[in-house]
């Protein structure tokens, strides 16, 4: 079977859900699925489920990042670029690697437009994965580059959300 590439995008919540259901149709099937998460760094309720089925499903993560970019100092950012690099090129090992069947980069598009990955790179992973790993990418403002690599772009669109009534993050719901 030929593995394609999919992208989650847009402002909306659900993103990573989309992501981790696809994950968890393939697994059901005996595939064997692999996410690498940037840019998170709390607990959620994914883990707990993601440890459940391992090793035939692995959940990756960067060291914690406790703020957003956009209040880092420049030696903060460094670091938190180090560490994304640091995850990113493990992805593409593992997906070089012909151990898995699906790989799921949760947060890349985010990773990128904060200039902590570069969108080429991303760009090579894709154009030069195993032709039969299929490959999602989720987060806001997907690249055009990307979206023309794609084979299924969904767009999740934000048209109303409890955070903006300053109804916070929900253990199971959204965390």
């Amino acid at each position: 079977m030929k593995g394609l590439v999919h992208i989650y995008t847009g402002d909306g919540k659900g993103k990573t859900t989309a992501a981790l259901g696809l994950g968890i149709r393939a697994y059901g099937r005996g595939f064997k699925v692999i996410m690498f998460q940037f840019l998170k760094g709390s607990q959620s309720g994914e883990m707990k489920t993601i440890e459940k089925l391992s090793p035939e499903f692995e959940l990756r993560r960067g060291k914690e990042v406790k703020k957003f970019t956009w209040n880092m100092s420049e030696e903060e950012l460094q670091e938190v670029k180090k560490n994304s690099n640091e995850l990113f090129n493990s992805a593409v090992e593992a997906a070089q690697s012909g151990k898995w069947d699906l790989l799921i980069l949760d947060e890349i598009m985010g990773a990128m437009s904060t200039g902590l990955v570069d969108v080429k790179d991303v760009a090579d992973l894709i154009k030069n994965k195993p032709g039969s790993l299929e490959v999602v990418m989720t987060g806001r403002n997907a690249p055009d580059e990307l979206t023309e690599l794609a084979d299924y772009v969904s767009e999740i669109k934000a048209v109303k959300h409890p955070f903006n009534k300053g109804i916070p993050a929900r253990e199971g719901i959204e965390s």
